[in-house]
């Protein structure tokens, strides 16, 4: 009888054990994917990324056939803004929080077409704006973020690889940082 409780004990203290490890281990990661963005460059400014070459490293995990622009932004003081115009093909936008996770997910086919005009409010600016103490341009498609720091992911799909340039073009145009006010 000891022996089976003496068994059990162990057993749930190494279900335990092993939960706790495996859950501590993303703290202990160096190489998360807000680190690699932030190697990337400087807050409030686009980043075009390269193309991914075939059989060459890709820690993103990037298609090859989209063309990729990112950039991070601080709410802790402003809200955020990104908006540009893009050209007429499939893309999509997301916003990602600094676990990785996305809080937010959008195409052009959500109905804004080709016109980027979006506007990033922590939960303290959600209130201030819906009390009219932050005035914001016409048209801003308002996202509330449940983080202050947030990296924004905008993917386009060029129809041909021979239009690339010109789409990552498009991209680079993109305007993303605080809102001035």
């Amino acid at each position: 009888m000891r022996f089976l409780l003496g068994l059990g004990a162990a057993i749930v203290l190494g279900l335990i054990l092993h939960l706790a490890v495996i859950l501590a281990l993303p703290a202990f990661a160096s190489q998360t994917t807000w680190s690699r963005i932030e190697a990337l460059g400087p807050a409030n400014h686009v980043v075009v990324l390269p193309p991914v070459a075939a059989g060459a490293p890709n820690p993103l995990h990037l298609d090859p056939e989209l063309a990729y622009a990112v950039c991070r932004v601080n709410l802790a003081q402003r809200p955020g803004v990104v908006s540009g115009v893009l050209p007429n093909a499939f893309w999509s936008l997301a916003i990602f929080n600094k676990a990785g996770d996305v809080t937010y997910s959008t195409t052009n086919r959500d109905g804004i077409g080709q016109n980027l005009n979006l506007g990033i409010f922590n939960a303290d600016q959600t209130h201030l704006l819906a009390e009219q103490q932050i005035d914001v341009a016409d048209g801003l498609l308002i996202v509330e973020s449940n983080s202050n720091d947030v990296f924004v992911l905008v993917r386009i799909a060029p129809p041909h690889q021979a239009e690339r340039a010109r789409y990552e073009q498009a991209l680079s145009k993109i305007v993303c940082g605080n809102i001035r006010q």
